[in-house]
């Protein structure tokens, strides 16, 4: 499986005349490996190389066990790294970097000279990651599958006088139940008019009659991502609040309906966002239309107006249109799809009708 992934990644650097290239970024090493390093400030590389000389530079103070199927290249904190990296490059070879790599790091490599000369390739890491294969589907529709099960008890923790921090604890201990890694990200729960605040962080507002709740909530399972939004009304809701929800609805099912491969991904966002911009609230969809993820909660890669980008079979992104009324309310739908030749499939099934709570 990781050797198809390398392949993937080697073909891409074919494409754009590469035939070296390190990549720094700690998801898609593991990615390429199986294996989770975190360094922090210390150098971590996985060079790849179209004659198949791979190699992972580590520090000592990890553990990367077991056979990953190229070799380990061990350092210490007072070893020379970049040197030692250089000791391997085609320095008559342009040499491709990943994005994530520190600049101490990079200007280090071009005064050794490691390539010819150097070239942000960290696309050729995300088309592949972009495309999911059978076990990355299988993970992600499992994580899905968790996060619909816990968006059906985070209803039940809305209630009478209850505000956003406490919700937000119960949100944990629930996904903790529920056997994941915890959230995703977040996770992020809004009331009233904290919902018209994009990435409002729970705080000790209080919940009252008539306010919309949002969750934009995700977990984490076999190192997976799921995201998934939900916006609720709590013993009411007002003529606005329903006009706005049932509108956020027909672009985010609109948006699905059409979704096929071989569009563009600017063309989905085109459709969910002139049905709000018809409606009259244009100026309160304030985001693109959606993000892809899988390893982390936001790959590279999103469904926006400007992303000229052809949608895949094996892609999986969100579809997320929303309507923030400053000092009123927030309504966000939002779930994943997995694009088949046939359309999207979606990954989340936790009713997107207007639900009162009581």
């Amino acid at each position: 499986m990781y050797q198809q992934r390398i392949e993937n990644v080697l073909k891409n650097m074919e494409a754009i005349g590469l035939e070296q290239m390190l990549v720094c970024d700690p998801p898609s090493i593991f990615y390429l490996t199986g294996r989770w390093i975190l360094p922090n400030e210390r150098l971590l590389a996985l060079y790849l190389n179209k004659n198949g000389n791979h190699k992972l530079f580590v520090n000592k103070l990890f553990t990367v066990d077991g056979d990953i199927g190229m070799e380990k290249v061990w350092f210490s904190d007072t070893d020379p790294g970049c040197q030692i990296i250089a000791g391997y490059t085609d320095h008559t070879k342009p040499l491709g970097i990943d994005k994530k790599m520190a600049a101490r790091f990079l200007l280090e490599l071009m005064e050794l000279g490691a390539g010819s000369g150097f070239k942000n390739a960290s696309e050729c890491v995300d088309a592949a990651r972009r495309i999911k294969d059978e076990d990355e589907k299988a993970k992600m529709i499992l994580a899905s599958q968790l996060n619909d099960q816990a968006m059906e008890r985070f209803r039940g923790l809305i209630k009478e006088g209850v505000t956003e921090l406490e919700v937000a604890a119960g949100m944990n201990a629930i996904y903790k139940e529920l056997g994941t890694q915890g959230p995703s990200f977040g996770p992020l729960v809004s009331f009233g008019a904290n919902a018209a605040i994009g990435h409002h962080k729970p705080d000790g507002t209080v919940l009252k009659p008539g306010d919309c709740v949002l969750f934009d909530v995700g977990c984490k399972k076999n190192d997976y991502c799921s995201d998934m939004t939900r916006t609720f009304f709590y013993k009411s809701a007002s003529e606005k609040g329903r006009e706005v929800y049932e509108v956020v609805l027909k672009a985010n099912m609109a948006a699905e309906a059409a979704m096929k491969p071989g569009m563009k991904f600017c063309e989905i966002d085109k459709i969910a966002r002139d049905i709000i911009t018809e409606a009259g609230y244009g100026p309160y969809f304030t985001h693109r239309l959606g993000h892809c993820i899988g390893i982390e909660v936001h790959d590279a890669g999103d469904v926006s107006a400007t992303n000229q980008d052809v949608v895949k079979e094996g892609m999986i992104f969100s579809c997320e249109p929303g309507i923030y009324l400053p000092g009123e309310l927030g309504v966000r739908i939002e779930d994943l799809v997995l694009m088949t030749k046939d359309g999207a499939q979606r990954l989340n099934f936790v009713s997107k009708e207007l639900d009162i709570v009581q």
